[in-house]
């Protein structure tokens, strides 16, 4: 690789990880291609990417961004996932690959700059996703003015009741 090329991965690499969310860093030693294949596709559907670089072009290119606290974690063989959407949605897909691989281990991961264990990263992925979490909260939104409704409801329904065993009580 001459310098032309080493600058244009570097930057590369700074832009990607400028516009993500989460990094997170995993070993993939021994791994082969087409399982490598398999977690490229799971990352995409899941809103990231993986990105296998040389270390020092990696740690030369967080330096003084968003996830520079994971810079001085490349070692050995090691890619960098970044997500750009739902930072849960790609440390499950991490996590679930993990679980069924032999060779990936999740290592460490940066969230908005801080800093996250591999437990951590396991906890995040054990979280429910955005989608999920904006229909508990319209769920819970919308709870509000039906119970209202329904409190009403039962307040006439008890006056209605009276009134009706008043008039039977005069009929009789």
């Amino acid at each position: 690789m001459n310098r032309n090329e080493k600058a244009l991965a570097i930057e590369k690499i700074r832009a990607a990880a400028a516009c993500s969310s989460i990094a997170v860093l995993a070993d993939f030693k021994g791994m082969p291609v087409e399982e490598m294949t398999r977690l490229r596709v799971k990352l995409r559907e899941s809103g990231g990417e993986l990105l296998v670089v040389k270390n020092t072009l990696a740690r030369l290119a967080l330096n003084g961004g968003v996830h520079e606290v994971i810079k001085d974690h490349f070692r050995e063989n090691c890619a960098i996932a970044l997500g750009r959407q739902d930072p849960v949605a790609l440390a499950r897909a991490l996590s679930d690959f993990a679980r069924t691989s032999k060779t990936f281990a999740v290592r460490h991961g940066s969230l908005e700059g801080k800093y996250l264990s591999a437990d951590q990263l396991e906890a995040l992925a054990r979280l429910p996703g955005r989608k999920e979490l904006l229909a508990r909260t319209l769920g819970t939104l919308n709870a509000v003015p039906t119970n209202f409704v329904s409190l009403l409801a039962n307040t006439i329904r008890g006056v209605l009741y009276a009134l009706k065993a008043i008039e039977e009580k005069k009929a009789a």
